[in-house]
């Protein structure tokens, strides 16, 4: 069960709040319907209910708000607008995803692919799916979890016919096993179709909530829609025959040459015009949309003096009429104005003159209540969406889902070789550098900057493609995600400076023989620095696009380290660094008076010239800067 209290947006300069005070229910084993057209205000108000939205209000999913419960996906499935996965990424991948992020079992993911019939499309990628496809997907993705609550905002908008009928099965089939279903939708006669309980919007405001028999009473009208080339003519000939006969009977100007009929059937109309001679176009019984001010009145329970007039006359006519095909699926026309009749005669005393608002829980404080304790309700905040509950394996899928994280490797090692190649032509370059592929004009290697651009894509296209907030707000920095990017960052670093200076390698020796491809005499130094130049750039990429949430900034950050920072870093230490290093392990062994194991002394030398050096203590400096605003935008969020 849904309950909503007082829900309302905050109002921006001037304008009035876009929802203003809606509460209902939504209760469970039955599809609850928004109804309103566009700007009435329905996705406003489930962004209010999923707390993904600035304003006031609760919001109880089964007796507890949102951010009171522990794995929100698995109580509440979303989906609002498109689905927000990498388009690169194909469908089952983007499943198996999520499934790390919920927690459930990758199986799970081929069984709701099964469910919403996209097994034959389970290869295809996100980019390439149709509107009906993305429609299930969608559905896929909410249902992942298993929850007990659907929430989907428009999830018929643009289908087929087909498909609609296919999505509304599978709606009805939740509700049916005991689940709660809540959608939007700007059509009536898909509501009074679909839905158990309608819940009508206007202008931000409830305007009625009644269910589906009632609503389709007050608000949708059976009529015939007529196209003729004659059409005046024809409405003309229509309301005379009525007016003859005492029936009431509304013809309606549509336009061009469109009429629609109320109060009379196929068979009248087309035996009138066959009678004239008048050419008919189109004849079709459908059902008319009467407003959301029919809705209104009726929930107030007013019905005007045509009411009295048009139940006589069509009970006056209605024997004349037995025989005539008429259209059944919302009620008898006249049973529903004789009822409205009778209310009236009835008097005020039995007519609820306010809509009606849901019924309290037990456990819950009601409505009124509320109102007593506070004039305004509680405000609403924007959380972040909780962190993947495995977040390793998460990282991992999100990874190697998608094509760019290869692709840059191999542009990396292609653009390297050539570099060596380049420079082995050239001639008078260190062999460490020539291993590396790195010119001295240059402030990075392309395997550094291949990592760092690497680092920065792990959270850039969080942001970018926000596939874990696509339900629940911004998307999550927690620590556990932090740690999980960092450390397939640092492996997919390690793996590319490794596969570079073998590439290097085999390349020169190809092309110039062993002497190029040397191993140097200090190589466990070099290789030392190598690697913790790689691994530090792709960190800084990692923290950077975190903090400034854009793999642009990550990307900038892994340049200004060399370009900016480096050169700060030597004019404020110079060379002592290096020279205070020397006999670092040394003074340490006196000062403590312990012998280093298994040569330790070498080891903790060679780490404390690695980070005495001017680049190292730029990436340190650099990563601990990001590190300590990744930390304290992470707190500020909490405490906000």
């Amino acid at each position: 069960m849904i309950q909503a209290v007082g829900l309302t947006s905050n109002p921006r300069k001037a304008l009035p709040p876009a929802v203003d005070d809606v509460s209902f229910e939504a209760r469970a084993g039955r599809v609850t319907v928004l109804l309103g057209a566009s700007g009435a205000g329905k996705t406003t108000v489930l962004r209010l209910m999923l707390e993904l939205q600035q304003g006031r209000g609760l919001t109880y999913f089964r007796g507890r708000p949102l951010h009171r419960i522990a794995h929100p996906s698995r109580e509440v499935g979303v989906l609002l607008g498109d689905v927000p996965g990498h388009p690169s990424r194909t469908v089952r991948g983007h499943l198996r995803m999520l499934c790390a992020a919920t927690g459930v079992p990758v199986r799970r993911a081929d069984e709701v692919l099964e469910v919403v019939g996209l097994v034959s499309l389970r290869d295809e990628r996100l980019g390439t799916l149709s509107r009906g496809m993305d429609r299930r997907l969608g559905l896929a993705c909410a249902l992942l979890a298993d929850p007990h609550t659907l929430v989907l905002d428009a999830p018929a908008d643009g289908l087929s016919s087909r498909e609609n009928r296919w999505l509304h099965g599978m709606l009805r089939a939740h509700a049916d096993q005991g689940g709660t279903v809540l959608t939007t939708t700007a059509d009536p006669k898909e509501a009074a179709r679909t839905a158990d309980q309608v819940v009508t919007l206007k202008e931000g405001r409830l305007v009625a909530d009644q269910d589906a028999a009632d609503f389709a009473r007050t608000r949708l009208r059976p009529r015939v829609a007529v196209r003729s080339p004659h059409a005046a003519r024809l409405a003309a000939l229509l309301t005379k025959e009525a007016r003859t006969a005492h029936c009431s009977v509304e013809v309606v100007q549509e336009d061009g040459n469109r009429l629609s009929v109320y109060g009379s059937t196929c068979a009248h109309v087309g035996e009138a015009a066959f009678r004239h001679g008048i050419l008919i176009h189109q004849l079709a019984d459908e059902t008319g949309d009467m407003g959301s001010s029919a809705v209104l009145t009726a929930a107030v329970g007013v019905v005007g003096a045509e009411a009295h007039v048009e139940a006589s006359a069509t009970a006056d006519c209605t024997e004349s009429d037995a025989d005539a095909d008429t259209d059944d699926s919302f009620g008898n026309p006249a049973e529903a104005e004789a009822e409205a009749e009778a209310e009236v005669e009835t008097g005020a005393e039995g007519t609820d003159t306010t809509p009606p608002t849901p019924a309290p829980s037990p456990s819950l404080p009601s409505p009124r209540a509320a109102d007593a304790l506070s004039a305004l309700p509680p405000p609403i905040s924007v959380r972040s969406a909780p962190s993947p509950l495995r977040p390793l394996r998460y990282e991992l899928r999100r990874a190697a889902g998608i094509s760019t994280g290869f692709l840059t490797g191999a542009a990396v090692l292609v653009v390297s070789a050539l570099t060596a190649v380049l420079l082995a032509r050239v001639g008078h370059t260190p062999q460490a550098r020539l291993l590396a592929a790195w010119p001295a004009q240059l402030p990075l290697p392309p395997a550094a900057l291949g990592a760092g651009l690497l680092g920065a894509l792990a959270f850039g296209d969080e942001f970018r493609h926000p596939a874990l907030a696509a339900d629940r707000g911004t998307v999550p920095r927690r620590l556990g995600m932090l740690t999980a990017k960092l450390v397939v960052a640092a492996f997919t670093a390690l793996l590319l400076a490794f596969l570079t200076i073998g590439c290097n390698a085999e390349v020169l020796y190809l092309l110039y023989g062993r002497e190029f491809a040397k191993v140097p005499g200090d190589w466990l130094a070099l290789t030392a620095s190598w690697f913790g130049l790689v691994v530090g750039c792709a960190w800084a990429g990692v923290l950077a696009a975190g903090v400034f949430r854009s793999t642009t900034a990550g990307l900038a950050a892994v340049l200004g380290v060399p370009v900016a920072v480096v050169p700060l870093v030597q004019a404020a230490a110079g060379n002592t660094s290096v020279r205070t290093a020397a006999g670092l392990s040394v003074r340490l062994r006196e000062v403590l008076l312990v012998q280093w194991p298994f040569g330790g002394e070498r080891y903790l030398s060679a780490a404390v010239r690695l980070v005495a050096q001017p680049v190292g203590w730029a990436l340190a400096l650099s990563l601990t800067t990001l590190l300590c605003a990744y930390l304290f935008t992470t707190l500020r969020s909490r405490v906000r």
